[in-house]
């Protein structure tokens, strides 16, 4: 059942909020587009549960002290205190929704791009055939009257846990733009704590976002640094049946890593299990855009059923 089916009805019944996440970075539990309804009394969906969601559905039911339309924007740096040690941060928008500003939502058609508008009281939505999604940060302007968003609806993004700020990682974050992919993006150098999507973690405690990954994430690895590059492929290789693990290096990088791996135990032959080097066969090119490209090409070829069926429990339409 799609949000705003649920909306209609429970609406007419008593006062209802609805939180939805805009934007994240880092670990964090939902990616964009989750939504969860809120009464005085109870709740529908998740955004993740925790901390996190008990403090976002306290801020709801404050809003639904204000008039029907009214909505709020929300940022949480995210971190120990809503138990997630990877840090990063979430925007929720959270509203009172209006029941009469729903009726636009029915019979929504295939591909069709959700827009919301912005306005002072308000917001207004509405069903477009064709545009590009927006491109949201959880750490830039935050939404104003007038400010229109547009959002593919219900489409299962794969996260994708990226290790490594450095020239190709900036060009796979920013070739991902658009596509069924969600970024969390990490490194352990302070020099890029200013680069919109990067998460600064402690190189003794930047494994731990390899275990805060969803089992459905891929996990790719391009730092800086050959040790770090083993300890984060370590972890990768720990979890029961990672989805992907690539690194990036030579044959010879892989063999080093693998041997290595073989003595502590750990399978890192079995095909599947380690892609290194990562990209896509037949492209070819060391400039970091061409790199780029063949990841995600290879990213967007992994099996998507059993993973998709799990996340569109929480995305709610």
């Amino acid at each position: 059942m799609m949000w705003w089916d649920m909306a209609r009805g429970w609406a007419q019944e008593e006062p209802l909020a609805m939180i939805t996440v805009l934007a994240c970075e880092g670990s964090a539990p939902r990616g964009p587009g989750t939504r969860m309804l809120v009464s005085a009394t109870r709740a529908w969906g998740t955004i993740g549960g925790g901390a996190l969601e008990f403090q976002a559905q306290e801020q709801a039911r404050r809003v639904l002290e204000l008039p029907a339309g009214a909505w709020r924007i929300q940022d949480y740096p995210l971190g120990p205190l809503l138990g997630q040690c990877c840090g990063g941060r979430v925007r929720l928008l959270v509203e009172h929704l209006d029941a009469q500003g729903l009726a636009p939502l029915q019979g929504m058609a295939e591909g069709a791009l959700l827009v919301s508008h912005f306005g002072a009281a308000r917001i207004d939505r509405h069903w477009i055939v064709e545009g590009q999604p927006s491109a949201l940060s959880a750490r830039g302007e935050r939404p104003t009257a007038g400010t229109r968003i547009l959002e593919a609806v219900g489409q299962w993004r794969r996260p994708v846990y990226l290790f490594g700020a450095g020239h190709v990682g900036q060009a796979i974050a920013r070739h991902m733009a658009g596509l069924p992919l969600r970024l969390c993006w990490f490194d352990t150098r302070p020099m890029f704590e200013s680069l919109d999507g990067v998460t600064i973690v402690p190189e003794d405690a930047i494994a731990t976002c390899v275990t805060e990954a969803p089992a459905e994430a891929a996990i790719v690895i391009l730092t800086h640094d050959h040790a770090l590059d083993y300890q984060l492929t370590r972890a990768a290789l720990q979890r029961p049946s990672p989805s992907f693990v690539g690194l990036i290096g030579s044959a010879t990088k892989r063999a080093r890593f693998v041997s290595r791996l073989q003595a502590e135990g750990l399978d890192a032959t079995t095909p599947g299990r380690l892609t290194c080097p990562i990209g896509m066969s037949g492209i070819t090119g060391k400039e970091p855009d061409v790199i780029a490209i063949a990841v995600l090409a290879q990213l967007l070829q992994l099996p998507q059923e059993a993973a998709e069926k799990k996340e569109k429990v929480s995305i709610l339409g």
